[in-house]
């Protein structure tokens, strides 16, 4: 690590000449190898952006010029390089750094990014902001891995193209999702189109063009022409961008030259860059989906350490709907781009007619299964809970305005570890819960899980329904008991007991039941309901809980507008004395550690509801 152990900051990269410039790519792609190893992490897309982080921060005076990275796990490298070589050690980790471009955490990170397709938009916006201030800033959007099959990307643009903005967008192709390198002929088109003396003839040309007609027909005649060649940026032309590419992005040499050349070019510019995810390192190269983020693994050998906790929440629920299905022909299964991390590869290959990856590109999925509903079909809806939030009005709009029944299936919901803030699924309850014609239920085991999803797909029930659960380990080999009808609104009491009621939803159940255990020891015996809906409520449950005189929510998602306020609700609107205390994710956002010391940050581990319970039975 000669090279990289001098980096501080971008000034340090700026004194390298090319060569150097290629060993220090080497450097920071070996230390990120090293690094997620052990502290595992989105590897095989920031192994594919090494040579871009490097030749944007050595191109641009950055920070003044500002990078937005989108998706944020493309960052690694950026983040190396911008002072943060050994906070990368910490990287996701409990008060370490994020894995996710964060503002807060460096000025280097002009615009946070935990989520796709924002990145055109919040870069015209910077750039606009800039040009009324009078500051002569630089912006580049680097979006990539799949960021533009979403929406916003097209409407950020659409707009860029429409005001004229000085702005640089870098489509960063890992897939080769838009169209082959056409050869020789087309190296040396780009080798003219982004030289620095061919622009300044074509604007003095341009400028000394005084008759309006003329100007429109060589402008049509040129774009005409571009076309013919640059066939995969027709697109990006017809929207007002001045297309360049495509070109090796992991060629430091050639990408530094061509940014040098198109960076002070007038207006929107599109450069369509290639490169391979999980540059660098065998193992990732040739099983992409693997290792975008692959866990732990032996650097030497590539093979990924896998501890086995037994099934998984995602595993229970892939096999449950591909149960479903082959029993009820009008399923189908919608995702936007989470075939493998939801468990619907099995599907897929099932019932490949039936199931649909749509991209990253949520708002589409809701209104996509909205329609399929609409003509008869049963879509389940598979989205990760801070994921569903970008199609809230879709949720709204076009399914429960309608009353139309899609089940939707909230993957990740609750506390989910290293992604940090902008992946905790801490809002899907109190969103769903306002919205009418809708039913929210949240299993407390894999068990319940199953027949939630085999309940919701009969006729009982109807409208839109949210199912959550949450990410990983269902807490060692689940039994695949026959689906049994689980009543909408029902809930289970646990436990009859005394003096104080428990009342929780979903999996965090189960560390209720730890809690009561022990404090078996010492004669304390409170009741535990497990809702099991948050919506329609069990009235009647919560009646018998409110007897007691002293109620305790307990649940993984927001405090504010979930569980807490729905049984603080029913006590003031029925004008009862009973004192209610919450439990749960408390009006903050909560960052990146393991989901043990984030409840425990969130003060809702298991000695924290003994403790509650405690002071409020005795």
């Amino acid at each position: 690590m000669r090279l990289l152990d001098s980096i501080n900051s971008p000034e340090d990269i700026r004194k390298l000449n090319c060569q150097e410039l290629k060993q220090l790519c080497s450097e920071i792609r070996e230390y990120m190898i090293q690094c997620c190893s052990v502290n595992p992490g989105h590897l095989g897309a920031s192994l594919g952006a090494v040579e871009l982080a490097v030749a944007l921060n050595y191109v641009l005076d950055t920070p003044k010029d500002k990078i937005i990275w989108d998706v944020g796990h493309q960052a690694y490298a950026h983040k190396i390089i911008t002072g943060r070589r050994e906070a990368f050690l910490c990287n996701r980790k409990h008060n370490g750094i994020s894995g996710f471009p964060k503002m807060a955490e460096s000025p280097y990170d002009a615009f946070g990014t935990g989520h796709a397709s924002t990145s055109i938009s919040a870069a015209l916006g910077i750039a606009t902001a800039a040009k009324i201030e009078g500051i002569n800033t630089k912006v580049v959007a680097v979006i990539g891995d799949g960021a533009m099959t979403g929406g916003l990307a097209f409407e950020g643009l659409n707009n860029a193209g429409a005001m004229k903005t000085n702005l640089l967008v870098i489509l960063n192709d890992n897939q080769i999702s838009i169209g082959k390198n056409v050869g020789a002929i087309h190296n040396y088109l780009i080798k003219i189109s982004t030289s620095p003396s061919y622009n300044r003839l074509k604007n003095r040309v341009w400028h000394h063009i005084g008759n309006v007609s003329f100007r429109q027909f060589i402008q049509k005649m040129l774009l005409s022409m571009k076309l013919a060649v640059f066939k995969h940026g027709s697109v990006f032309e017809g929207l007002g961008f001045r297309y360049f590419g495509c070109i090796d992005g992991n060629d430091i040499g050639q990408l530094v030259a061509t940014l040098k050349n198109i960076i002070n070019i007038d207006g929107p510019k599109l450069l369509h860059i290639r490169t391979v995810k999980g540059k660098g390192y065998k193992p990732a190269e040739e099983n992409q989906s693997v290792w975008h983020a692959p866990g732990c693994f032996d650097v030497k050998t590539g093979k990924r350490i896998v501890s086995d906790k037994g099934d998984t929440y995602q595993k229970i629920f892939g096999e449950a709907l591909l149960e479903l299905m082959g029993s009820n022909a009008k399923i189908v299964a919608v995702t936007p781009a989470m075939l493998a991390g939801s468990s619907l590869l099995e599907i897929k290959r099932s019932y490949p007619g039936r199931c649909y990856d749509v991209g990253i590109a949520e708002q589409h999925a809701v209104t996509f299964s909205a329609g399929m509903a609409a003509d008869g079909l049963l879509p389940f809806c598979v989205i990760y809970s801070s994921f569903m939030q970008r199609a809230f009005d879709e949720i709204i709009h076009d399914v429960a305005l309608q009353n139309l029944k899609v089940v939707f299936c909230i993957d990740r919901a609750g506390l989910v570890g290293a992604d940090g803030a902008t992946h905790q699924g801490a809002f899907d309850l109190s969103y769903f819960r306002l919205i009418p014609n809708t039913t929210i239920a949240a299993p407390m085991n894999a068990e319940e899980l199953r027949n939630m999803l085999y309940s919701s797909s009969l006729p009982e029930y109807e409208g839109a329904i949210a199912i959550r659960y949450p990410r990983g380990s269902c807490g060692g080999k689940c039994e695949r008991t026959p689906f049994a009808f689980i009543k909408k609104g029902e809930s289970r009491t646990i436990r009859k007991g005394e003096r104080v009621a428990v009342i929780s939803i979903g999996t965090i159940g189960n560390r209720v039941e730890e809690a009561i255990d022990e404090l078996a020891g010492e004669g304390i015996t409170p009741m535990h309901i497990d809702m099991r809906f948050l919506k329609p409520l069990d009235y009647s449950a919560l009646e018998k809980a409110c007897r007691l005189g002293r109620v305790i929510t307990v649940e993984d998602g927001s405090i504010i507008g979930g569980l807490y306020s729905a049984v603080s609700e029913f006590v003031a609107s029925n004008g009862l004395k009973t004192r209610v205390k919450g439990m749960g994710i408390p009006d903050k956002f909560i960052e990146q550690g393991t989901v043990d010391e984030l409840i425990t940050d969130c003060g809702f581990n298991v000695d924290d509801i003994i403790k509650e319970i405690r002071s409020e039975y005795l």
